[in-house]
């Protein structure tokens, strides 16, 4: 992080419950990595964990780490009323709120985040494909789009500003 960034109680929170929930700024850095090194010939990775790093500043990314996990905890521990449980614990594909709490993030800076969001969820690599894994016990219906929306949001903040400097 940058030296004069003073990180709130909710980022505080959000990075803790992240961790908590096995995912790490380095698991974001790299799917930033992922969707950006065939267009930055010499992109590394902490380019890529610096633009993780301002998307997780952002209020509004906090905001949606902190409702997505607390609800796929509460599916965990069978805490919701059904429908809504048993549609949480599937991680149903025609449930859709959870996409919608990740375009929250993805929108952050510009549309390009529409296109690398669309392209990351579908291929699932690094932590999205073990986000995605049934077999673990945990539900993460909301942490894998939330994460794949950080990853998405920061490559096209990371575009931006490659743009700015070749301009």
């Amino acid at each position: 992080m940058e030296k004069d960034h003073k990180m709130s109680q909710l980022e505080i929170k959000a990075r803790e419950w992240l961790k908590e929930r096995g995912v790490n700024i380095e698991d974001i850095a790299d799917l930033v990595f992922y969707l950006q090194e065939k267009y930055h010939p010499n992109l590394d990775l902490e380019e890529c964990r610096a633009n993780v790093e301002r998307v997780i500043a952002k209020r509004e990314v906090q905001n949606a780490i902190l409702t997505g996990i607390q609800l796929d905890v509460l599916a965990e521990k069978k805490m919701l009323e059904e429908p809504l449980q048993d549609i949480l614990a599937k991680d149903e594909s025609l449930y859709g709120i959870d996409e919608i709490l990740a375009l929250s993030i993805v929108n952050v800076y510009g549309s390009i985040g529409f296109t690398n969001y669309g392209y990351i969820d579908k291929q699932k690599p690094g932590i999205l494909q073990y986000l995605n894994d049934k077999s673990t016990g945990q539900c993460h219906t909301f942490l894998d789009d939330i994460v794949g929306a950080i990853a998405a949001a920061a490559s096209s903040r990371l575009a931006h500003r490659a743009a700015h400097q070749d301009s």
